[in-house]
């Protein structure tokens, strides 16, 4: 039944793409037959075969058929695997799109649904613990030598206002309250919320993996980047869902599961988000709830391992610890 079901999601987001690339029938047409077969039909390039593999030139790469640029140089890293390899892309450039098999995530431009490779996290290749890992078929690379002024002018009226408003105001915040495949199912709920990443925060090792954190002597907390729009949803409300939809009286732990990764903690990274965590904490203790979340700064935020993304989406069923109550009015 279950694969059944990522079957069928697989079939809705191929119509989807096949939409979205409707604009872009003229240059989908121009493209060699090979291209197509990766950029449409999501094939892939032989490994060690992309013009862009091994290459270290300064500039940005973009979609062969749009245009828009997807990633810099500076991102790109060597991950041995025989397909260029960046542990970051331009935000709002790339959608993610969990496969049908229910372990890989498929990555696609977000301007014209143009098929790019896939994304891995959790493998400790970079700091970012994360590897978009693209076919050089899909990408065109513009120097940064060539990008003078004049050129700059003309990718901006390339690239659509509305698109660049769009990558300018996404905004990003952090939340734990237990384990992150339940904080993640209900933040990406919320209208307005772009993307929601399981990892950690909050400790001292560098790159850890879920198997170093489940120890509890690194200090990290299990914790969700939750990317958003603030045009469409603001951070209050953000922490409104997050209190409500964990137990923020339990201390060193949530539900069952019991230990320091598992404390319930807003990581802030501005006075105005600290203000607003108070707020809401003083909220609920004048409810009479002896809140045991803290108020902690933000620091360096390790996605956790790809098999932890997306857990509910990707496996079926809801949260064994976390359900919404309200508690705001």
């Amino acid at each position: 039944m279950l694969k059944t079901v990522f079957i069928l999601l697989a079939i809705s987001f191929n119509v989807l793409s096949a939409v979205d690339m409707k604009p872009w029938k003229s240059k989908l047409n121009s493209l060699s037959e090979f291209e197509k077969h990766v950029i449409i039909d999501k094939g892939t390039e032989r490994s060690w075969s992309g013009k862009y593999v091994t290459s270290t030139e300064d500039g940005v790469y973009r979609c062969k058929v749009c245009n828009t640029p997807l990633y810099r140089s500076d991102d790109k890293f060597n991950a041995h695997c025989g397909w260029p390899s960046f542990d970051d892309a331009l935000l709002g450039a790339v959608n993610e799109i969990p496969d049908a098999d229910g372990y890989r995530t498929e990555i696609v431009c977000a301007r014209c649904g143009a098929h790019l490779g896939h994304v891995f996290r959790g493998e400790g290749l970079t700091p970012k613990n994360t590897r978009h890992c693209v076919n050089s078929v899909s990408l065109k690379f513009t120097p940064k030598a060539s990008q003078d002024k004049n050129t700059v002018k003309e990718n901006n009226t390339t690239q659509s206002k509305q698109q660049q408003a769009d990558t300018l105001k996404i905004a990003k915040t952090y939340f734990a309250g237990g384990c992150f495949w339940g904080v993640e199912y209900y933040m990406e709920q919320i209208p307005g919320v772009i993307e929601v990443i399981s990892g950690f925060m909050g400790g001292k090792m560098k790159s850890p993996g879920y198997y170093d954190v489940v120890k509890g002597d690194t200090g990290h907390l299990e914790t969700v980047e939750v990317r958003y729009d603030p045009r469409r949803v603001d951070y209050e409300t953000l922490a409104k869902v997050f209190f409500e939809i964990h137990d923020t009286t339990q201390q060193n732990g949530q539900g069952p599961d019991i230990g320091s990764q598992y404390r319930s903690a807003l990581f802030v990274a501005n006075e105005e988000e600290r203000r607003t965590a108070e707020r809401l904490i003083g909220i609920l203790q004048k409810k009479g709830l002896k809140v045991a979340t803290k108020i902690m700064p933000a620091t360096t935020f390790y996605p956790a391992e790809e098999y932890h993304q997306d857990h509910y989406r990707k496996k079926g069923g809801t949260p064994y610890c976390h359900r919404r109550i309200k508690r705001f009015d």
